[in-house]
């Protein structure tokens, strides 16, 4: 049974990071700019605090134990969909605008090159990644009452190492596949640089209309 909710956890979270966002757009342009060595560093941060992350917010699914609708849950005067779309629309901007600013600065990537970097840069995207919270809150009650898993502490500690593993697999594909298209093609890094900025404004303005729709329909 603890396999069995292992394997659930890697292919929940790995499907979760399939769609491309903020997190995998911003580490194939680490790949492309700083090379694998950089990438790993970021992928094994990320995940580690993915697994805590999953932790807490499956406590909190089955504290819940009843369908979740994500657009009935408020904070204050807000919906918390509208609070996670108005964060992720800033953190898109600013990544995006960043991406944009230093499209042409190009760091060959060095076998001395610390990892510290894109340790610490993984460790603030783990933590700053609110589009998480409706995913665990959908799926994690789904798999809760569906009996997909036990609410055990053991369950869920096995299950959030699962996720962990999940994440880190769905991350190294992105980061092999940035690194095969720029090689396949050559590519230059300030084309991608370029494009991944122009993806990250198209999210963006993606959550904006979404609520101007909702604000007028």
């Amino acid at each position: 049974m603890l396999v069995v909710t292992f394997l659930i956890g890697v292919a929940l979270n790995a499907m979760g990071y399939i769609p491309p966002g903020n997190i995998n757009l911003t580490l194939a342009q680490l790949t492309i700019n700083r090379g694998m060595r950089q990438a790993w560093g970021f992928i094994l941060a990320f995940s580690a605090i993915e697994v805590f992350f999953t932790f807490g917010m499956m406590r909190f699914a089955r504290w819940i134990s009843s369908d979740v609708d994500i657009d009935t849950i408020k904070l204050g005067n807000f919906q918390l969909s509208f609070l996670v779309d108005l964060f992720m629309m800033v953190l898109l901007l600013v990544m995006g605008t960043l991406t944009w600013l230093n499209r042409d600065k190009v760091n060959q990537p060095k076998a001395t090159d610390s990892r510290k970097g894109s340790v610490l840069y993984g460790v603030i995207l783990g933590v700053l990644n609110p589009v998480q919270i409706p995913f665990w809150l959908f799926f994690g009650n789904y798999v809760i009452l569906h009996e997909w898993i036990t609410t055990s502490y053991l369950s869920l500690i096995i299950f959030s190492l699962g996720s962990g593993v999940g994440s880190m697999l769905a991350l190294y594909g992105y980061a092999h596949f940035a690194q095969f298209i720029q090689e396949k093609f050559t590519l230059s890094s300030r084309l991608i640089n370029k494009s991944i900025a122009i993806f990250l404004y198209c999210l963006a303005l993606y959550l904006i209309v979404k609520q101007v729709v909702i604000y007028f329909d």
